[in-house]
């Protein structure tokens, strides 16, 4: 297609009666020029489709050359935005003078075309707005179009690239079975493409061809390679030699660091199960194994783990099965006469009381409450948090400046699923001494602060927990005795003694007694979360009870091993 204009005119009216040149050319000339300025081609311009023109009130001229190798009668097919005339070899063919946005095969025209050469003009006359056309013949049976056109060239037959072509669309004309299976074939293209975009690009190293020369540094300068002694790549002599049939590359050395000849692979695996049971490994210091960190306290312990560790098939499963059923775990947290000798308990002369981690505290709490989705896999999920914390610690520029709760399910999903950014872990496990993730933590700090209660009783999710334990409880017992006993025994895992019954149902009935008297606080406590609060409850009792749950899930003895 070729395109000239816009032409306008001071008096709009005359839009479609005046001649600005293009309408009268009988033939196409390159180096014809209206209005000082010739054809412009347009060479994404196509069949088909609507093509867009210059907005606004004007004229656009739009072009096209033609051949026909005998005499026939061909019909148009087009569309305008607004109004048209179309014009053969400098003739007017048909017109419509009317204000539309232009669709596909808003109008036919036929024409009868003589052998040889014709040039085709469409003139589009815009009354206001965006401008568009779409133009073609209807095409005949017979007819040879596209790559169809390619079986008149000479030596097609030998040109491998363009058989191909001309092949796919005699087939595509003529064959319903090969379009079926190109549709096919095309569908499935598709969806191998969308699977592709859907597997996250990851960066990852590869060796180089050739190894880089390597010298040893005169005391340890890194511009000083002593060139007379290049080294190799090898193992520290300390754990021997690495075999013959490994590459000395990084894929030999991580295959000798999971075989049998590795003597620190098992000990440091089963040392971490040990620390996640009991809270300190048999080496305390569980991110450093070597000169600098602590010796074990046990190295026969340590070395007979990781024997039974191998034996066992390496089975993560079995060594805490292992771990859970010794007497050692089953002891009391008493504290004993051995605590004189043993005040840090290294020789676990009774159970460490130690603090659950955050992620388990949150998923303490949603469990007991219900709400926990218990759903494997899946994208990172983003819960409850402050507005604007991300702002604060984020570049201008960052993708993850602005923080977009989620909603439904994604709320109340495990903890391992929260979206995590680097510099700003999510406030409410910060403040149980979860890490940034800007350096590797192996082992964690335990603290014990106020502001730690105040999480559990004025965090969104921990409110919306307690509200949601007290409404489960509320509907599985009737008297108030018994919902304290269930819901403290559903949270601690234990009894509650005569007098903490006691406690516990005088602060109920105060509780409720404020809340019957005061339906704002009650309304105000049962809106926080997003799960909506449970019909045919009493509010005020709800809300009473609430707050009960709230103090269960912020005791020593939930929060807690002991």
């Amino acid at each position: 297609y070729y395109t000239r204009g816009p032409f306008t005119d001071k008096d709009t009216k005359k839009h479609y009666d005046r001649a600005f040149g293009p309408e009268h050319a009988a033939a196409f000339a390159r180096d014809q020029k209206f209005d000082g300025k010739p054809w412009s081609y347009r060479e994404k311009f196509g069949r088909d489709r609507i093509n867009l023109l210059t907005s606004g009130v004007n004229v656009v001229y739009v072009a096209q050359r033609i051949w026909s190798p005998d005499t026939r009668e061909v019909e148009w097919k087009l569309g305008s935005d607004d109004g048209f005339q179309l014009y053969l070899d400098g003739e007017l063919v048909k017109e419509r003078r009317v204000a539309r946005g232009v669709r596909l095969d808003q109008d036919r025209a036929k024409t009868t075309l003589s052998p040889g050469p014709h040039f085709v003009v469409l003139k589009i006359v815009n009354t206001g707005g965006a401008g568009g056309f779409a133009l073609q013949t209807v095409e005949g049976q017979d007819e040879l179009r596209g790559d169809l056109c390619l079986a008149m060239a000479p030596g097609i037959g030998a040109d491998e690239e363009r058989g191909e072509r001309l092949l796919h669309a005699y087939r595509s004309k003529r064959s319903p079975v090969y379009l079926e299976r190109a549709a096919a074939l095309a569908s499935l293209q598709d969806a191998q493409k969308a699977l592709d975009a859907a597997v996250p690009m990851a960066m990852v190293m590869q060796e180089r061809g050739a190894m880089r020369p390597t010298f040893v540094l005169a005391r340890g300068e890194y511009d000083k390679a002593d060139q007379q002694r290049p080294v190799q790549r090898e193992l520290p002599s300390l754990f021997g030699e690495l075999p013959k049939d490994l590459p000395r590359n990084r894929l030999g050395l991580a295959r000798w660091m999971v075989s049998d000849a590795n003597p620190l692979l098992r000990r440091v695996a089963v040392n971490r199960l040990w620390e996640f049971v009991f809270g300190v490994g048999i080496v305390r210091t569980s991110e450093d194994f070597g000169m600098q960190g602590e010796w074990p306290s046990h190295p026969e312990l340590l070395d007979g783990l990781a024997v039974e560790f191998a034996a066992k098939g390496h089975s993560v499963r079995g060594m805490l099965r292992l771990l859970v059923t010794s007497a050692t775990f089953r002891q009391e947290g008493r504290v004993g006469p051995a605590a004189a000798t043993d005040p840090d308990n290294r020789l676990l002369s009774w159970f460490p009381r130690r603090r659950l981690t955050a992620e388990a505290i949150r998923d303490q709490a949603l469990y007991v409450s219900g709400l926990l989705v218990e759903k494997t896999g899946g994208p990172s999920v983003k819960p409850y948090q402050p507005e604007g914390l991300w702002r604060e610690v984020a570049m201008l520029a960052s993708n993850t400046r602005i923080f977009r709760r989620d909603d439904g399910d994604a709320l109340w999903r495990r903890s391992l699923y929260t979206y995590w950014k680097r510099a700003c872990p999510p406030p409410s496990l910060l403040t149980f001494d979860a890490p940034t993730r800007e350096f590797c933590t192996i082992r964690r700090s335990t603290t014990n602060t106020p502001l730690q209660a105040l999480v559990l009783w004025n965090d969104e999710q921990f409110v919306e927990a307690a509200r949601e334990l007290a409404s489960r409880t509320m509907r599985e017992a009737d008297s108030a005795a018994a919902r304290l006993a269930a819901m403290f025994r559903r949270v601690t895992g234990r009894t509650l003694t005569a007098q903490e019954l006691s406690m516990a149902q005088e602060t109920l009935r105060g509780l409720s007694q404020r809340y019957a008297q005061d339906p704002d606080a009650v309304a105000e406590l049962l809106a926080v979360g997003e799960r909506p609060v449970g019909e045919g409850l009493d509010q005020a009792q709800l809300a009473a009870l609430t707050m009960i749950a709230s103090a269960f899930l912020d005791l020593d003895a939930t929060i807690y091993l002991d």
